[in-house]
């Protein structure tokens, strides 16, 4: 009997710190939203350089499509315009860092033109929403923010702003196919 009873409690013994050491981690909460941040940032941003400087100004209603309203949409370089300027603007919400004084609207200030300057606006737009996304944890998810005279979670401004950029990436994939571009992004079967 006794040496049943020392199997027993050697064999509990071992169950108890085998699963304790095997114990799995789980990631931190924000992980996945900079997964998600870090995939829209980098389709968007390959997608922006992909276009030619030249076709900045391109709207599908330049293509005459017999039967298509595409009156007053935005050009290329004016949705990615949109989308930093947004980006800007929920971002910084969150932070509660300053927005630039020349945002008056939502399609950005009127003083940035070339590819360059769009595209750079745009790279600062992420840096305000990687500085965003850092802040996020667990305890603060669920936090009232005001914004656009509302008081909403920081994670409802997070979805806000991935969904909204994610959707502007769509708008430009489609500007890129129309101008005989493959998106970067589809490359490959990404």
């Amino acid at each position: 009997m006794t040496a049943l009873l020392k199997i027993l409690i050697g064999s509990t013994f071992l169950l108890v710190t085998g699963t304790k050491s095997q114990t799995i981690q789980t990631p931190a909460f924000p992980a996945a939203v900079e997964r998600q941040f870090n995939h829209i940032e980098a389709d968007i941003l390959l997608s922006a350089e992909a276009m030619p400087a030249e076709k900045f100004d391109f709207t599908p209603e330049k293509l005459h499509i017999k039967g298509s309203d595409f009156k007053a949409v935005r050009t290329f370089a004016g949705q990615i315009m949109h989308l930093a300027t947004d980006n800007i603007l929920i971002w910084s919400a969150i932070t509660g860092d300053k927005v630039r004084p020349d945002i008056t609207d939502v399609n950005g200030p009127g003083t940035i033109k070339t590819k360059a300057e769009v595209i750079k606006y745009l790279k600062d737009s992420f840096t305000i929403g990687r500085k965003a996304v850092s802040m996020l944890t667990g305890k603060n998810a669920m936090d009232l923010i005001a914004f656009r005279g509302r008081e909403l979670p920081r994670l409802d401004l997070v979805f806000y702003a991935l969904t909204h950029a994610n959707e502007h990436y769509g708008q430009m994939a489609l500007y890129l196919r129309m101008n005989g571009i493959v998106p970067p992004p589809t490359v490959n079967g990404k």
